[in-house]
């Protein structure tokens, strides 16, 4: 007699429930297998990014930075984003980098050229933290921050198309902090110069303090040179006093600071990837 086989559908059944078990041990071990480096011992966690703003008495500046902040983390769901302040604000940014532990960290300065604050103070609080930290680049100079610049100012009423009339009348100044640091000033020129080949007319970079010409000594030289339509360009990250002042001395329109625009979110990103790549730290 011939033996008895079972049927069909429940080998198949075994034979399905064999591969999903197998299935599943492989992705589990493939998921072990990307947390260890090639020369054994498990990766590096990957570095946070950590916001570093100045600090303002503003409320807005704060409510500026956390935005941006926001918007950062979706653009990148997964990266843990931090806040911390140089002064006058909370948290502080020794106290953001005590609360990480052991993760390491990525600075990125909400700061747009080279200056006191991007050589020494930032460099000094990394220092003295607990936690690996690198401090990455300024923002500025680049060109999605001259894709923030220009996106502002048309909110505030910049025209385009210009007939070549207006273009002879007008002209922009950009409105920054200031700085003694002579590196400070060089970059903040090049992004005058890269928005002047954006918007096809002059403009001036000028400073709320430590640094010459003033706005209103812009805007006047300006008017000296027969254009009357002169619009301020706020190269700040956030609203704060400078801001507010130089907006004041507007003679036509004045654009908001550059604040949680994609392109700055973008641009942080962007400095926080350099930053990871060249100090060699474990990418996700």
């Amino acid at each position: 007699m011939t033996a008895s086989h079972p049927s069909r559908p429940e080998s198949f059944a075994r034979l399905d429930s064999t591969a999903n078990l197998m299935n599943s041990i492989g992705n589990e071990l493939a998921g072990q297998l990307r947390l260890v480096s090639p020369l054994g011992g498990r990766r590096p966690a990957r570095p946070a990014l950590v916001l570093v703003a100045h600090g303002s008495r503003d409320p807005r500046a704060l409510q500026t930075v956390r935005a941006l902040r926001d918007l950062i983390g979706e653009l990148r769901p997964g990266l843990a984003v931090h806040l911390g302040h140089i002064e006058l604000n909370e948290p502080l940014l020794p106290d953001t980098l005590a609360a990480l532990g052991d993760t390491p960290a990525v600075l990125v300065p909400l700061l747009l050229s080279r200056g006191y604050h991007i050589k020494h103070d930032i460099p000094a609080m990394a220092a003295t933290a607990r936690v690996r930290a690198h401090v990455a680049t300024p923002l500025g100079p680049h060109p999605l921050l001259v894709e923030t610049l220009y996106d502002r100012l048309l909110e505030a009423g910049w025209p385009t198309p210009m007939d070549a009339a207006t273009r002879r009348a007008c002209a922009v100044v950009l409105a920054a902090a200031g700085s003694r640091d002579p590196d400070s000033a060089t970059d903040t020129r090049r992004t005058a110069r890269s928005l002047a080949d954006r918007l096809g007319v002059p403009v001036v970079p000028a400073y709320a303090s430590a640094a010459t010409p003033t706005v209103p000594a812009a805007v006047r030289a300006l008017a000296a040179r027969g254009r009357h339509r002169v619009a301020i360009a706020s190269y700040f990250t956030a609203p704060g006093r400078f801001a507010t002042q130089c907006a004041e001395a507007a003679p036509w329109i004045a654009a908001d600071p550059l604040g949680a625009h994609p392109a700055m979110a973008r641009l942080v990103l962007q400095r926080y990837e350099e930053s990871v790549t060249t100090r060699g730290a474990t990418a996700a």
